[in-house]
């Protein structure tokens, strides 16, 4: 694994030198924990070579809500810095790592929040050819009406969801089952089911997120041409 700075912001290299495909997966400080069992589920799973390259955020709910939701967060600045966060993305980071590696496919993606920023992200930009969502926090208020309007310009969408996470007391929460059907469906429509996923894991929200991710980049990855 590398660790460097890029544009002031902490990034984490670690995969082939000789990629086919850029991962970009935005990563908060409670995710470091699972990210070493996160890469060595995904090099196993990988059908080809892939360099992963995670961004250290400041503020998990800060740098990755695409708009102010209070069941999520009370912070009067939560929703304004998506943006931002996408605008490094396509700014900063991937122009550094093309005049590192050169011209690849690249695959956004992230788990709970990290997946839901991927899925939005992915209507405001064509520069991602494949969205990898594990567990996105899609019961964020306003997600459905947002998805009507706004179809993903990947090529490729990976959902997946714990079979637990809908049963919860917490009912802002406990729609996120109904909505990623219901926006399955449209990506169906949209983009023809051959190009989407849905996958149901085992568990609550909390659950082998490493293991989810890895499965997520990885069904990406094999909808991705080698090089």
């Amino acid at each position: 694994m590398i660790e460097l700075s890029i544009a002031g912001r902490s990034c984490r290299l670690s995969g082939s030198e000789t990629p086919d495909c850029i991962l970009v997966q935005p990563s908060a400080r409670h995710e470091d924990a699972s990210l070493a069992s996160e890469i060595a589920q995904l090099e196993a799973l990988a059908p080809h070579p892939f360099l992963l390259v995670t961004i250290g955020l400041g503020d998990w709910t800060l740098d990755l809500m695409p708009w102010p939701d209070g069941n999520i967060s009370r912070d009067p600045e939560a929703g304004k810095h998506g943006q931002e966060t996408l605008d490094y993305i396509l700014q900063d980071l991937l122009p550094e790592l093309e005049r590192r590696y050169g011209p690849r496919p690249v695959i956004l993606g992230g788990y709970s929040l990290g997946g839901l920023f991927a899925l939005w992200a992915s209507c405001r930009t064509d520069r991602f050819q494949a969205v990898a969502a594990a567990s996105p926090s899609v019961w964020i208020h306003g997600w459905i009406p947002f998805a009507k309007k706004n179809r993903p310009m990947a090529e490729a969408v990976y959902l997946s969801l714990g079979d637990r996470e809908e049963h919860v007391k917490n009912q802002a929460i406990a729609r996120v089952g109904d909505n990623l059907r219901a926006y399955y469906g449209m990506l169906q429509d949209q983009m023809g089911p051959e190009h989407c996923a849905l996958v149901w894991e085992e568990g609550g929200h909390f659950n082998e997120n490493a293991g989810r991710l890895a499965r997520a980049f990885a069904w990406c990855l094999g909808r991705m041409p080698r090089m």
